[in-house]
């Protein structure tokens, strides 16, 4: 069983990557937020879950152990596969999970491709007693380059302004944008415009797309 991979991020996709490991290219499915993380070529260390079916392998990344924790936790729900659980990694961090779960907070799992109000109060309700601590051994997504590429590689959102990110991030959903871009564009402008309000920062994130400044 894989659990950990460290390589080349060789190409980056709307919810998975490709890490080079001597040669071997290895396909990662990833929420958006670990994957905005990233930057192709660049070397990257990221803990894996695999799982493993009849026809099939699959490999899922993190950026650290405690969403990893949670996407274990997440998929013991009954309709809760892997691919709905990227989906609610990549709209709520491991904090906020447990926030929206603590306050019974349907609508913030509603965000996530997927899940409708009946998943999200089941979710709510198997999950409501439940502790996901982080690991002791826990180790944070390491993103080994030079300092010039480092930098594209855009530093997660506060969890304090989740709610106005994820305001932008789907307005620009709609406007046809792929969330991992917007994921991006939204990041680097919040970043830089802590301040600003929900309209502003639309269209900063727009003239990110003009520019690919990201």
């Amino acid at each position: 069983m894989i659990a950990k991979l460290r390589g080349i991020i060789d190409t980056l996709g709307e919810d998975y990557c490709i890490i080079d490991v001597n040669g071997v290219g290895y396909l990662v499915a990833a929420s958006a937020k670990t994957l905005g993380k990233l930057a192709t070529g660049t070397e990257a260390s990221l803990l894996v879950e695999t799982i493993v079916r009849e026809d099939s392998i699959a490999l899922f990344g993190f950026a650290d152990a405690w969403e990893k924790e949670w996407f274990n936790t997440l998929t013991k729900v009954q309709g809760v596969g892997a691919k709905v659980c990227l989906s609610i990694l990549s709209v709520l961090t491991p904090s906020q999970l447990a926030q929206a779960i603590g306050a019974q907070d349907k609508t913030s799992f509603c965000r996530a491709a997927g899940v409708g109000p009946k998943l999200a109060a089941r979710i709510i309700t198997e999950l409501k007693d439940k502790i996901v601590t982080v690991p002791v051994s826990s180790n944070n997504l390491e993103v080994l380059t030079e300092t010039s590429k480092a930098a594209t590689a855009m530093p997660a959102v506060d969890d304090a302004d989740y709610s106005k990110s994820e305001d932008v991030i789907s307005a620009l959903v709609n406007l046809g944008y792929q969330r991992l871009e917007a994921y991006r564009a939204v990041t680097k402008v919040m970043n830089e415009n802590k301040e600003a309000n929900v309209p502003t920062l639309i269209r900063l994130a727009l003239k990110e797309f003009v520019s690919k400044d990201f």
